[in-house]
C-alpha cells in the first residue's frame, strides 16, 4: 500500500487526499495514528453517525474506538500509561475524528478531552485522579465537563447557578448546568462552581470530580438541529463527594481555566469545525466528480463556477488549518512537546494560558469557516445535497452549532477586539469594571432633579451597608 495515497477501507479516499493537508506538521507517529483513526472511522464511526444522527442514539461503540485508540487519555503522561500526546497531535486527532467520521463524536471527544485537561493539571498527588487517568483508556470511561451556566449563556466560565460547601464527610456541590455533553452517558464528570466562603467575587472557582450517581443527567430532552448524538443536555448536580474530588484546591479554578481548559478547549474547536468543513469539502467532490449534466456530456465538476466555488472554500479552509497547527506547534515549543508533567513542581506555571487570545480566534475562524463553507459546499450538491442521502444536509446542520457554542462567536471576538484595542487589563471575564465613559455618559442625560434622586438612592444604600 502506498503510503502517499489516502485509503477509505480497501480504495482511494473519495475526498482531497494528502496533497491537501498539512502533513509537515505531522511526525511519522501522528501519521501513523491518523491512518489509525481513519479506519476506524471507516469501519465504525462514520456509519454511525448517520445512524446516530437519524435515530438521535449515542454513539457508544465510537466511544469504544477512542478507547481502543488510546485517544481518551491521550495528553496524560506516560506515567499513567498514556500516550502524552503532543497539542499537534490532539489537534490532528479532533480534526480526523470530525472530518472522517462524525461531528458528534469529535465534540464530545472534545469535552472528553478538555475535561482531562482539567485532571491532568492537578493530578500530581492524587490517587482519585490518578487511577482515573489509569483506566481511561483501558475500561472506556468517557468523561464530560460540565461548565455552561443556564443564566450567563456564551460566558461559559461564569457560574452564577452554582456552590460548593465544606462539610464533614467532604464538599457539598450545587451545579445546573446548562448544555453538557454526554448527558447522562459519562461515566465522569468535571464541574465548576464558585468555591466554598464564596464572598461574591466570581472569579474564585473550585473544579470537582463527580460520578453518574451524583449527577442528574437528562439525555432524553435533547433534540437539536444537528450533532443529534452528541447529548448536550442539561445537569443538575446536588450530592456531597469525598474530600479528594476537589481538583486542586479551593479557589484554583479560574487558573484551571487559563492554563488547563480554554487551551485545549480553543484548539479542539479548531480541530473540530476545520474538520467538518474538510468533511464538506470531501463528500461534495464526490458528487461533482459523480455528477453530470448529459445534455452537456460535462460533470459537476468539469465548470469553472463549480471549480472556482470549490478553490475558495478550500482556501479559506487552508488558511483555518494552517492557523490551527500554527498554534498548535507554537504550545508545544513552550510546553516540551505538550507535557502537563511541569504542573507537579511548579503549581504556578502558566505556558499554556500565554495562547489565550490565539486560542479565541482559531475557535472563530473556524465555527466560522464551517458554517459558510457547508452552505456553499450544499449549493454545489444542488438538490441531491438537500436529500439525506448526500450526508452534506447533515454536515451543514452540524456546522452551525460550532458558532453558537460558549463562548459564541460574538463573544470571542468581542474579547478579541477589545484586547487588542484597549489591553489585556480591560478584557472584564469577572464584570468587575466600572465602564466610567458609560457611565458619565448616562449620569449627563439626568437633569438636577434626577441627580438628587439618584444620590438619595445611593446614599440609602450605602447606610444599608454600613448596619
Amino acid at each position: 500500500m502506498d503510503p502517499r495515497i489516502k485509503m477509505w477501507g480497501d480504495e482511494p479516499y473519495y475526498g482531497l487526499g494528502y496533497d491537501f493537508d498539512p502533513t509537515w506538521f505531522l511526525s511519522d507517529a501522528d501519521r501513523a495514528l491518523e491512518a489509525e483513526i481513519i479506519d476506524a472511522c471507516q469501519r465504525v464511526i462514520r456509519p454511525l453517525a448517520i445512524e446516530c444522527d437519524r435515530t438521535g442514539a449515542y454513539p457508544r461503540a465510537s466511544v469504544d474506538e477512542l478507547g481502543r485508540l488510546r485517544l481518551l487519555a491521550m495528553i496524560a503522561p506516560e506515567g499513567y500509561g498514556c500516550r502524552a500526546a503532543s497539542h499537534t497531535q490532539v489537534l490532528m486527532a479532533t480534526e480526523a475524528i470530525a472530518r472522517y467520521g462524525c461531528p458528534s463524536t469529535a465534540v464530545i471527544f472534545m469535552m472528553h478531552l478538555v475535561a482531562v485537561g482539567g485532571l491532568v493539571f492537578r493530578a500530581h498527588g492524587n490517587p482519585a485522579i490518578e487511577s482515573l487517568l489509569r483506566r481511561m483508556d483501558t475500561d472506556a470511561l468517557i468523561g464530560t465537563a460540565s461548565y455552561t451556566d443556564p443564566e450567563t449563556g456564551g460566558h461559559f466560565w461564569y457560574p452564577k447557578t452554582s456552590s460548593a460547601t465544606r462539610v464533614a464527610d467532604g464538599w457539598h456541590v450545587k451545579k445546573t448546568a446548562a448544555f453538557t455533553t454526554s448527558s447522562g452517558h459519562a461515566n465522569w464528570y468535571l464541574t465548576q462552581t464558585t468555591s466554598p466562603d464564596f464572598s461574591g467575587d466570581y472569579s474564585d472557582l473550585s473544579v470537582f470530580l463527580l460520578y453518574p450517581d451524583e449527577v442528574k443527567g437528562n439525555p432524553d430532552t435533547w433534540d437539536a438541529m444537528g450533532m443529534h448524538a452528541n447529548q448536550s443536555a442539561p445537569v443538575e448536580i446536588d450530592a456531597v463527594i469525598p474530600e479528594n474530588r476537589i481538583v486542586g484546591w479551593p479557589g484554583d479554578g479560574a487558573r484551571s481555566n487559563d492554563e488547563a481548559i480554554d487551551p485545549l478547549a480553543f484548539l479542539q474547536y479548531a480541530g473540530a469545525y476545520n474538520g467538518v468543513a474538510m468533511a464538506c469539502l470531501d463528500v461534495a467532490r464526490r458528487h461533482a466528480l459523480r455528477r453530470g449534466h448529459a445534455q452537456y456530456g460535462r460533470r459537476i465538476a468539469d465548470y469553472a463556477t463549480s471549480q472556482d466555488s470549490y478553490g475558495e472554500a478550500l482556501c479559506e479552509a487552508q488558511a483555518s488549518r494552517l492557523f490551527a497547527y500554527g498554534m498548535a506547534k507554537a504550545m508545544d515549543d513552550a510546553t516540551d512537546g505538550g507535557s502537563w508533567e511541569m504542573y507537579a513542581n511548579d503549581p504556578d506555571a502558566a505556558p499554556r494560558s500565554a495562547f489565550t487570545a490565539w486560542g479565541l480566534e482559531a475557535k472563530v475562524l473556524a465555527a466560522g469557516l464551517a458554517s459558510r463553507v457547508s452552505d456553499r459546499m450544499l449549493q454545489l450538491c444542488g438538490g441531491r445535497g438537500y436529500t439525506r442521502a448526500g450526508e452534506i444536509e447533515r454536515l451543514v446542520r452540524d456546522a452551525k452549532a460550532g458558532w453558537v457554542m460558549a463562548p459564541s462567536n460574538e463573544v470571542s471576538r468581542q474579547i478579541v477586539g477589545r484586547w487588542a484595542l484597549l489591553g489585556v487589563e480591560s478584557v472584564d471575564w469577572w464584570n468587575q469594571k466600572v465602564d466610567e465613559r458609560a457611565l458619565r455618559n448616562e449620569l449627563g442625560k439626568l437633569d438636577a432633579a434626577e441627580k438628587q434622586q439618584l444620590v438619595d438612592e445611593l446614599s440609602a444604600e450605602l447606610a444599608g451597608a454600613g448596619d
